[in-house]
């Protein structure tokens, strides 16, 4: 029952989803949080052509593939801005417009100058074949991550809950957020060599949206986020090493899925907290028709007096 324990890549898969989802769950948490989740989805494909150019520079390089994301994610981010600033276009265009193009450009660079080998683990991830530089990779992002938000979670709570309290109270109130966004970056970078481009997000986020329909506290919430993250994981690693043919980045994210669907039916803020809020709505409708039928009744018979 047991007996995937003995391969040493399960095991490594095991401790880099771990510490993996250690480190992505405060920041898929404050990104559901924030109304920013199609952000972090967009700052995922907005990495990929600084990692491909890395790529094709240095070949399988942990360290310039961390570079040429940064580099790439930053500048994204920085150019959406601007547009926003400078132009018409709101920020959410003008970075769904960025990423779009970084995406195309990246595909488009990996694919004339490589195979479709690589192009797969670009896009789907490796867990099971990752070596020491990619642990320490992840280990190093969990380590920096959980240093920052020693640092920043208050004031990050604060500035999602009143972003206008916050905002009067700070001369650069932006370092919080864009400090906040380069943790996204770089987490997404940690799990890149993990699930690829188009899975890194969905750890981060979907455990994020799952939670958020069974807690209503910052402290469980993140910790509960972390719980479901790191169940997801493990269990899409089971899965995809027990049924043949199945990636293990897509299965990991497929459990997490299946989780949040589970806590969008079941989970006391989800379907059953809006079932609830109908049926309070529709009797205190009922109760208002009821008592303004009774004024009018009661009008009339003081009219006919």
């Amino acid at each position: 029952m047991f007996e995937w324990l003995d391969y040493d890549f399960m095991k490594r898969a095991l401790l880099a989803t771990s510490i993996l989802s250690l480190s992505v769950a405060p920041v898929g948490a404050f990104l559901v949080l924030r109304r920013l989740s199609l952000a972090g989805e967009a700052m995922a494909h907005a990495i990929v052509p600084g990692i491909v150019i890395a790529f094709v520079v240095a070949g399988l390089s942990v360290f310039s593939m961390i570079v040429g994301g940064l580099i790439a994610g930053v500048s994204v981010a920085l150019f959406s801005v601007l547009l926003a600033n400078k132009t018409i276009i709101r920020e959410d265009a003008s970075l769904a417009s960025m990423y779009l193009l970084a995406l195309a450009l990246g595909i488009f660079i990996l694919s004339a100058a490589g195979s479709a080998v690589p192009l797969k683990s670009f896009l789907f991830g490796s867990i099971l074949g990752i070596g020491d530089d990619t642990l320490m990779l992840i280990g190093a992002t969990a380590v920096i991550t959980l240093i920052s938000f020693a640092f920043i979670l208050r004031p990050l709570i604060v500035s999602t809950i009143d972003p206008v309290f916050y905002e009067s109270q700070l001369r650069r109130p932006w370092i919080v957020g864009h400090l906040f966004m380069f943790l996204v970056v770089l987490n997404l970078l940690g799990a890149f060599k993990a699930l690829g481009t188009l899975m890194a997000v969905g750890l981060m986020i979907l455990p994020a949206t799952a939670a958020r329909y069974w807690v209503s506290t910052i402290t469980s919430y993140l910790i509960l986020t972390f719980a479901l993250a790191l169940t997801s994981s493990w269990a899409g690693l089971i899965i995809s090493f027990y049924v043949p043919k199945v990636p293990s980045g897509p299965a990991i994210v497929l459990v997490a899925g299946g989780i949040f669907i589970i806590s969008l039916l079941f989970g006391p803020q989800g379907f059953r907290l809006a079932s609830q809020v109908r049926r309070t709505s529709k009797r205190s409708a009922e109760k208002k028709t009821e008592t303004a039928k009774t004024v009018l009744i009661q009008q009339k018979r003081n009219k006919v007096l």
